[in-house]
């Protein structure tokens, strides 16, 4: 027998409530996430107080501050980073101007494409908060739900598809779902554009029905929130809408994924669902932790608004509001299982769901470089490293894409992966767009090294709080390092997914890359290891702190044994999973470095007869490799030592 959960009284009903967190109070006594945010703005003071800092999330802004300022006895250098909202991300040509020139005006010159498909403006100062906000309004743009305990910016596949009709309903759904699951609530029009709601959003009749409508209880009645209450959701809620077979989404790590399912004919059909899936985590806290989504099962396309309800009232109604680490549906799946859960979701729905649908395999797209959007125009996949825009050196980004939108008004997409493509272009303006993207120095798809396409990273130091050492500045150094030593072991062609954060909570998703590296200490790093290029395999903790200064003496025996015991055509990702950490173990703690057994080799001057089959075919390996042949019998010898020594234990 599965357990029913006894329903809780609403929180708003007046009922006993249960135990909760001081943000819980913040949210309840906040009416409705205008206060003290609307009165500690027009104090002339350089930052908000804590209470109003958690209130200022929901409007899509967080305080920090620049940690590379920071002078014992002196205020710190407070500024706000802004993030926008925008589903499937979407960002029209008169907004990513705006953000442009915001950026500079009052910014710190540079844009930061997000893993969640918005953009990031760092360095704004109090005092200019409003007219920033004002300005991305007043030009198609939003902030509200950006951050916050409440449904986060709806993902979805950027590729703008015109012949592909799951693609156009995907970015259709994610605006729908966005809009369903808005804050209902005018303090943001208030504060920010004193009350003038510049533009009436024009909601689909579907969307508006299904928010009215109360079935089962998701709605909390007589609430200016009807779906989310006075104390909103416990924590963030992420959602992404994508098609089968497209994990540019990153599908496994987000509370509820959508699959749009359509007939032979293309046409709607139904939603498969996945659910509970969560990437943040605290080191040294072993109730906290990455976890994939679960199969949860299918809807009607009649019935995906209704269930998308009834999923966010369960979390609502049962997630943990007291314990906020505790507190995201992950951690509800794991407690209760798939089974409870969505007996749950059924419940507040009024049906049962259907069996989840079989899908084709999973693979990840950028979409970089140029391609046919099936209508005759065309788009092209910008790469963004670690979604910085600006201006560096030779790398004239943020110049590149200012002249291509103020000259061609083209709209684009973020990615998931922090670059951009823009799209509407005619065929005749191919040649223009990329002389301009040429001769600012952005490099064709072709032409950039695979360990950095790939790569993702956070903001990390100096303005994340969280941060406890690098991220952002640092990778552009450790992928190349980690090409050099790739290219020393004979590995050159090689690539993989790497991301990398300066703390436990995941914003580039390194637990699902196949080499992670997450902060730890200061210049030090955890180290995961096995997610699969695709991102469907959670990754595992393969070594607890890593030094920056050591990763190719750790590294090198792990990709030594890849180079050596691989199968044809495994991933590195897939290799680690399958060989297991204690063989990568008990290989590295007796290999010889490749330099030592090559200077030991030189210091001995022993001379060793070698077979003219072997001379050949040792000789065709150093041609192909490029690399001595002396050091490619090294590397065999070390190998063949490294194994002999493992077999004695």
């Amino acid at each position: 027998m599965v357990q029913t959960p006894i329903k809780p009284a609403h929180q708003d009903s007046g009922a006993s409530p249960q135990k909760r967190s001081k943000v819980e109070a913040l949210k309840e006594r906040s009416n409705f996430l205008r206060e003290p945010l609307a009165t500690e703005l027009l104090e002339d003071t350089t930052h908000f107080s804590e209470d109003a800092i958690q209130i200022l999330k929901f409007h899509g802004s967080y305080q920090q501050d620049n940690r590379d300022n920071r002078v014992k006895g002196a205020e710190k250098d407070y500024q706000m980073m802004l993030r926008t909202r925008n589903p499937g991300g979407f960002i029209p040509p008169e907004l990513y101007l705006t953000l442009d020139k915001l950026s500079d005006e009052y910014g710190n010159h540079t844009l930061r494409a997000t893993t969640r498909q918005g953009f990031q403006l760092h360095g704004v100062l109090k005092k200019n908060l409003k007219a920033t906000i004002a300005a991305i309004v007043q030009n198609l743009g939003s902030t509200l739900g950006a951050c916050g305990d409440i449904n986060r910016n709806v993902m979805a596949p950027p590729a703008p598809f015109k012949n592909r009709p799951e693609y156009t309903l995907a970015c259709e759904y994610a605006d729908n779902i966005a809009d369903l699951l808005r804050p209902q609530t005018e303090a943001y029009y208030e504060i920010w554009l004193d009350g003038e709601k510049f533009l009436s959003v024009e909601e689909h009749p579907d969307v508006v029905a299904a928010r009215q409508r109360n079935t089962n209880g998701t709605n909390i009645e007589g609430n200016l929130e009807p779906i989310y209450g006075t104390h909103y959701m416990p924590r963030k809620f992420k959602i992404a809408v994508t098609v089968p077979g497209d994990n540019s989404v990153d599908a496994y790590t987000q509370d509820v994924t959508l699959v749009v399912m359509t007939n032979d004919q293309g046409e709607l059909q139904g939603f498969n669902i996945l659910a509970g899936g969560g990437l943040g985590r605290t080191h040294n806290k072993e109730e906290t932790f990455a976890r994939t989504a679960d199969e949860i099962g299918y809807v009607d396309k009649a019935d995906v608004y209704d269930v998308m309800k009834a999923i966010v009232a369960t979390q609502r109604d049962y997630g943990d509001r007291y314990n906020r680490r505790h507190a995201r549906m992950k951690y509800l799946l794991h407690d209760w299982g798939v089974d409870r859960f969505r007996q749950q979701v059924e419940q507040y729905l009024g049906k049962p769901l259907q069996p989840y649908q079989p899908l084709p395999d999973w693979k990840f797209y950028d979409y970089l470089g140029w391609h046919e959007q099936g209508d005759g125009k065309l788009f092209v996949g910008v790469q963004i490293d670690n979604g910085r825009v600006y201006d560096n050196g030779t790398l004239k980004l943020k110049t590149a894409l200012r002249e291509i939108v103020e000259r061609f008004n083209l709209p684009m997409r973020v990615t998931p992966n922090q670059s951009v493509l823009l799209y509407e272009i005619d065929p005749q303006d191919k040649a223009a767009i990329q002389d301009i993207l040429s001769r600012n120095g952005i490099k064709a798809e072709t032409e950039i090294d695979p360990l950095v396409r790939f790569a993702m990273a956070c903001p990390a130091l100096p303005t994340c709080g969280l941060a406890v050492t690098e991220s952002e500045r640092i990778i552009p150094s450790i992928l190349e390092r980690l090409r050099t030593l790739l290219t020393k072991l004979g590995l050159e062609n090689e690539h993989f997914v790497v991301r990398m954060t300066g703390c436990p909570n995941g914003c580039a998703r390194p637990y699902m890359a196949e080499l992670g590296f997450v902060g730890s200490a200061p210049e030090s790093y955890q180290v995961w290891l096995g997610g699969s290029p695709n991102q469907t395999r959670l990754a595992q903790p393969f070594m607890e702190r890593l030094h920056e200064n050591d990763i190719e003496s750790k590294l090198e025996p792990i990709f030594v044994l890849f180079r050596e015991e691989r199968q044809a055509g495994e991933s590195f990702g897939d290799f680690c999973d399958r060989i297991g950490f204690e063989a990568i173990r008990r290989f590295s703690e007796n290999y010889v470095p490749v330099q030592d057994a090559v200077k030991l080799a030189k210091e001995n001057r022993h001379r060793i007869s070698i077979s003219n089959d072997v001379y050949t075919v040792l000789k065709a390996a150093s041609d192909r490799e490029g690399r001595p042949m002396s050091q490619i019998t090294a590397d065999a010898i070390a190998f063949y030592l490294n194994q002999q020594a493992q077999s004695d234990l």
